[in-house]
């Protein structure tokens, strides 16, 4: 099933869909759960696609630390995930990382509180998320339809279009599949540059390498790889205004 649902969204390959599900970083969630999501085999990889960027300083620090070990000895295991649905503990270790660290920062009140916009989200309404708990998969994914009780619960008042409309995540166009248009040339000048030589836990040889193989690389890894890029570029405007340590 995961393969099929790979296939039908091309759009997730190797940003929320591992290109490779093979991930040795992963063994201690496999023993915990039995499993790993599939979304940490995506995360997982991308930071191994990362770690050639790094300094040996900083891979160093990092090498042998076990984050997910980390990040599961604060969760009640036994009683949030033990005994539920893969699909379930997957979107309960969702609801812990990506969704407050990332999507809410992203998309929520950091950015709209910044520019006067006071901003709505429906879905996280507590009454909602309760009962979206307690529904069985097969009402959230059915065969290969995914959101099926959202569509059921849509379908008056939306196209057909929409509703048979295969889910993808709100991503921005990579800028790597344009690289002559003005953001790619501001990734390109600025990590070409001498700030980001600067940066500690980079090495910049590495960097300037990864740079000149875009052209010779596919869609899909030019579509995992700008996510990178766009955390280096943001490392180098941070380290130029508060400087890094």
């Amino acid at each position: 099933m995961l393969e099929e649902l790979k296939l039908k969204n091309k759009v997730s390959e190797g940003i929320l869909l591992a290109e490779n599900n093979s991930n040795q970083a992963l063994n201690s969630v496999q023993r915990l759960l039995g499993f790993a999501p599939a979304w940490m085999h995506a995360s997982a990889e991308g930071y191994l696609r990362s770690m050639p960027l790094y300094s040996q300083d900083f891979i160093a620090q990092v090498l042998h630390s076990d984050v997910y070990r980390v990040f599961f000895n604060q969760i009640d295991v036994q009683k949030q995930l033990k005994g539920r649905e893969p699909v379930h503990q997957s979107q309960y270790l969702w609801s812990k990382t990506i969704l407050p660290n990332y999507l809410l920062r992203m998309l929520g009140d950091g950015v709209e509180m910044a520019h006067s916009i006071e901003g709505r989200l429906p879905f996280l309404d507590h009454k909602v998320v309760e009962l979206v708990c307690n529904m069985p998969v097969a009402l959230k994914i059915r065969g290969l339809t995914e959101k099926y009780v959202l569509r059921e619960a849509a379908k008056p008042f939306i196209t057909d279009t929409m509703y048979n409309r295969q889910k993808h995540p709100f991503l921005a166009p990579p800028s790597t599949f344009k690289p002559n248009e003005a953001l790619q040339q501001l990734v390109q000048d600025t990590l070409r540059s001498s700030l980001m030589s600067s940066v500690p836990f980079y090495n910049h040889a590495a960097v300037i390498n990864l740079l000149d193989k875009l052209p010779i690389m596919s869609e899909s890894q030019r579509a995992s790889i700008d996510i990178i890029l766009m955390k280096m570029l943001s490392a180098c405007i941070l380290h130029e205004r508060f400087g890094l340590t």
